[in-house]
């Protein structure tokens, strides 16, 4: 069985909430499965939005059954293939294809200092083009348009490899502290290294933390020396090191309570109690706003 049937598979037998967040640049559709412990914390995680890095799609089939078999708290989106197009370029004909199925690098394709990521490239290929615009694919709207739905209060990005962690975007004074502290403490996890990557723009991590102010993190699976495509031998060292991100990451988030919120409210004085609604109605703005741009 390949990912694509065993993702489907799994989305079929599963008893929780699930739906389909759009569709892909050749309308194949994008998956998501949320597992709900208790309403808040919320966060998403997607995985294989680089062609060549469905190995984190079978990671993200693990991580749904064990949080859904031991997790205590929160609320977690899990979108276990963002590409589905590039995903089958990269099984079937280039197994080093990173880009979708229109040649574009979703994750140089969000709205945060876009095209200037000093990798960008403006002509279509298997990686790092940026596209003709922010969001000018299907799948990186749909899943900006699923995150400013949800509202969560953090979101995580699988790719590999290298064994890193990404958080830094930018961020001053207390949204620094804050992002960098949990990112701390998912190295402690892991045992993967925190880095910073000051050359890169326009991924759904970036986005995620210009736009929503949220912490945002991009996790690199794999060790470096392994050569790409990572195969399914790889699988159980990336399932183990990776098995507590989602516990530690709530249960960080937990202890920040509604301090989570306070950047993004900063100006507004809104209270505890007001800012969800009032995150739910700023979201609704920005995606009415970028689908008029988009």
């Amino acid at each position: 069985m390949n990912i694509f049937d065993n993702i489907k598979d799994f989305y079929d037998n599963f008893d929780g909430e699930k739906g389909i967040i759009g569709f892909s640049a050749l309308n194949k559709p994008i998956y998501y499965l949320a597992v709900k412990k208790s309403p808040r914390p919320v966060v998403i995680v997607q995985y294989a939005m680089h062609a060549r890095e469905h190995i984190t799609a079978h990671l993200a089939l693990y991580q749904i059954r064990r949080f859904n078999s031991t997790g205590k708290r929160g609320t977690v989106y899990f979108v276990p293939m963002v590409n589905p197009d590039g995903v089958k370029i990269a099984l079937n004909k280039k197994p080093l294809y990173k880009a979708n199925g229109r040649g574009v690098d979703l994750n140089v394709n969000f709205d945060a200092r876009w095209g200037k990521g000093k990798l960008n490239v403006k002509i279509i290929g298997d990686e790092n083009f940026i596209g003709e615009r922010p969001f000018s694919e299907p799948e990186s709207v749909a899943l900006r348009d699923f995150t400013l739905k949800v509202s969560p209060d953090a979101t995580v990005s699988y790719h590999c490899k290298g064994e890193e962690i990404y958080w830094e975007f930018f961020q001053k004074g207390w949204r620094r502290v804050r992002d960098k502290n949990i990112a701390e403490k998912l190295s402690m996890v892991t045992g993967y290294a925190v880095k910073s990557t000051p050359n890169s723009c326009g991924g759904y991590k970036d986005w995620c933390v210009q736009a929503l102010k949220i912490p945002a993190f991009t996790i690199e699976v794999g060790n470096d020396d392994l050569i790409h495509p990572l195969g399914k031998e790889c699988l159980k060292d990336i399932c183990e090191k990776n098995e507590n991100v989602i516990d530690c990451l709530i249960g960080v988030l937990d202890k920040y309570g509604n301090k989570i919120y306070e950047s993004r409210h900063i100006r507004s004085g809104k209270s505890g109690k007001n800012r969800r609604s009032a995150d739910r109605r700023g979201n609704r703005k920005r995606r009415k706003n970028y689908c008029a741009r988009t």
